[in-house]
């Protein structure tokens, strides 16, 4: 019966990623174009050059903040969200998963125009004296981490808000009538129920961030590349696409082992935490 499935999971899925890994072995030359010839050039040049690594850096450093704020934001949105009544809950959460429902590029085009020198946010800032002068929003990692947080907290309140529907409140109001403080329960009863939702998550908005490229591309220009801006350029500009794939494939493995690491790492954390 999974016969279907998972032939479509490795014709879609795997066969592309494949021909991705095998394409980023060919050798480039710029009179020629693509060789027959196989070398692991392209990932060297990757790993030596400190322009590649500077990328990968940043994108590394805006996917862990943009995951930290959202688990920030959307843990206690998704709580409060949850002990609504019935008519507000459905409202609120319509309006948190409302990104979800525009274009990325309209997305990204509206906060291109609140962040601007003369936009909504600046004017608004300055009416109230906050500022004196405009903010240099647009093409900065601030512009960018602020405008990814918008679209990816939908994202992680899905996750918390399944384990959410599983959490029994009567287990909670038995802390509570034991003589545990809000705070206890919450942290030796909620907490680790929601810790899975956490996770899950924490691992789609960490991916999905380190892969964006319609947002990072429209708010941070030229000047703040990520690695999908950098694959991109290599593939439709310098039309090198070994060296493209070897840095989509790079990422891929990258992703894969912080997430993995990660998850393991906080799950020992939280366990020895919670049995202490």
């Amino acid at each position: 019966m999974s016969g279907p499935g998972l032939l479509v999971f490795v014709t879609m899925l795997l066969a592309p990623l494949a021909l991705t890994a095998i394409l980023s072995l060919n050798v480039f030359n710029g009179m020629e174009g693509i060789q027959n010839v196989y070398s692991l050039k392209n990932y060297l040049e990757i790993f030596s050059d400190s322009y590649y690594l500077e990328i990968f850096g940043r994108t590394a450093l805006m996917s862990a903040i943009v995951t930290v704020l959202c688990v920030v934001l959307g843990v206690p949105e998704t709580i409060i969200i949850s002990r609504m009544r019935g008519r507000w809950r459905g409202v609120f959460l319509l309006i948190i998963l409302a990104p979800l429902l525009i274009s990325v590029v309209v997305r990204t085009l509206g906060w291109s125009i609140l962040m601007g020198n003369n936009g909504l946010i600046n004017k608004g800032l300055m009416l109230f004296n906050i500022i004196d002068e405009p903010l240099r929003l647009a093409f900065t990692m601030t512009g960018v981490t602020i405008a990814m947080v918008h679209v990816m907290v939908p994202f992680m309140v899905i996750s918390v808000w399944a384990s959410l529907q599983k959490l029994d409140p009567q287990v909670e109001n038995a802390g509570l009538s034991l003589g545990a403080s809000q705070r206890t329960v919450f942290r030796r009863v909620v907490l680790p129920q929601l810790l899975p939702g956490i996770l899950s998550g924490s691992i789609i908005v960490f991916a999905l961030s380190a892969s964006a490229f319609a947002t990072p591309a429209l708010l941070g220009g030229r000047r703040l590349k990520v690695v999908a801006t950098a694959a991109y350029d290599e593939f439709l500009n310098t039309l090198n696409w070994p060296l493209g794939a070897a840095i989509a494939v790079v990422l891929l493995v990258a992703n894969i082992i912080i997430i993995v690491g990660c998850n393991r790492w906080i799950e020992r954390r939280f366990k020895s935490v919670f049995e202490g």
